[in-house]
């Protein structure tokens, strides 16, 4: 990557004494003290200009600006500016050195490229065309990255070619069987989470995450889920029979993989997109059709990119999404389907946090569906929407493969059965812990 920036307006020849002509020239908000004081100026001076250029870059606003130009003259003088706090460490030291008011306490060229500002810390391969209108996305530290390209090189060539991801495909059919076992733990060095062994679907405790608010609280999204479980467990006696209900399309979570304890926790959803809550708290999702990928860094903004134009440092979580998408496109049966179209999930759509036991394991998204599927039974159990779109859709063996929801009008008129209330009681449970 290189920057060159290039004005000769009024460049001048230097002198024997290495000085300038004593004149004030220049942008007033880049000239530095020595010209100011008509003092004579050289190369140094430049060195200043660059100072202000990278402060400018960095925060968007010079650092001797908006006041009047005589007031502005003494700050430059002192050497005087706003330090602003969220810039770096190296960033405000290059910067304090660039713009020292003593010229010759400010340092050459050769120094300046060998500053810890250009030299440590990480420097992109390339950027992106969206970099003109929006900061570009540098989410996850050196150690972490590191991992995921070696997990990107060494196991995507596992699930080639790549899995088409469609709404049709990713809702059809999947293997039958029992209960998966649990996916063996592997080291850097060994086995890709793509083995032939078959996957456990629970696990004990949470993924770390701060995607609820700017704090990392998940208690509102946990109190508003607890909610609705209430609302079902309160809404009338205990029924002897199944309430009538219907199939409606409901957007959950029919396959998932849980590599927690290494890379994340990875889902597919019932309109064929797929997503993976990392473990340093980011999420990823990829959605059909066209292929489009949304990124939410830990506590950060959503950025949304077509495949093509993925950032080069998120490719490795691109490829450890591609790779749990196809390991559960091509390995893993479905616990249900719904045969009514489900609308697309939105780009912001994500798997916020998620708590498990040995009976059942409970996931909270960021739209307020929750879901529980339990072991033993094989049950699968979503709540969704709110108000008068509010549904409680079960997957039972045996019964219908589309689900069967119900309202929460149906749910106070006939009540719950005993199954559905035990099976809201061990979600509630569960959603207790994630507090």
């Amino acid at each position: 990557m290189e920057v060159k920036i290039g004005d000769l307006g009024l460049a001048a020849r230097v002198g024997p004494t290495g000085r300038c002509h004593r004149v004030l020239c220049g942008t007033p908000n880049f000239q530095a003290p020595e010209v100011v004081s008509r003092s004579g100026h050289s190369c140094q001076s430049d060195i200043w200009a660059l100072g202000c250029i990278m402060y400018t870059a960095l925060t968007g606003s010079p650092p001797f600006a908006g006041a009047p130009l005589p007031e502005m003259y003494q700050n430059i003088r002192d050497g005087r500016y706003p330090e602003p706090e969220h810039l770096s460490p190296s960033a405000r030291s290059l910067i304090t050195r660039l713009l020292a008011p003593n010229p010759a306490e400010r340092p050459s060229l050769d120094h300046v490229l060998q500053d810890d500002f250009f030299t440590q810390g990480f420097t992109p391969e390339r950027l992106p065309a969206h970099s003109c209108r929006s900061p570009p996305v540098f989410a996850f530290p050196p150690p972490l990255g590191r991992l995921f390209r070696k997990v990107g090189r060494l196991l995507l060539t596992q699930c080639r070619p790549p899995c088409p991801f469609t709404s049709k495909e990713a809702s059809g059919p999947g293997e039958e069987g029992t209960e998966p076992d649990r996916m063996e733990s592997s080291s850097e060095e060994g086995a890709p989470p793509c083995p032939e062994s078959r996957v456990h679907l629970l696990t004990l405790g949470a993924l770390q995450t701060d995607l609820a608010d700017p704090e990392g609280d998940l208690a509102p999204q946990v109190e508003a889920a607890t909610r609705k479980m209430h609302l079902c467990l309160d809404a009338g006696p205990m029924a002897a029979q199944d309430p009538p209900g219907e199939q409606q399309p409901v957007l959950w979570a029919p396959k998932w993989v849980d590599y927690s304890l290494k890379y994340g926790f990875g889902y597919q959803l019932s309109d064929g997109s797929s997503g993976v809550l990392f473990r340093d708290g980011s999420h990823m999702a990829l959605h059909p059709p066209g292929g489009h990928v949304s990124y939410r860094p830990d506590q950060g903004t959503l950025w949304t990119f077509a495949l093509r134009d993925v950032p080069s440092p998120l490719r490795a979580k691109l490829a450890v999404l591609r790779l749990f998408a196809c390991y559960m496109q091509r390995r893993l049966r479905e616990e249900g389907t719904v045969s009514t179209p489900v609308a697309p999930a939105s780009p912001d759509f994500s798997l916020l946090t998620f708590a498990a036991d040995s009976q059942a394991l409970v996931l909270l998204f960021s739209n307020g569906t929750v879901q529980v599927s339990f072991r033993t039974s094989q049950t699968q159990l979503v709540l969704s929407g709110e108000g008068e779109a509010f549904l409680l859709t079960l997957w039972e063996p045996g019964g219908p493969r589309t689900g069967i929801s119900y309202s929460l009008d149906v749910l106070r008129g006939h009540g719950c059965t005993p199954a559905i209330h035990q099976h809201l009681l061990l979600g509630l449970r569960l959603l207790q812990r994630i507090r």
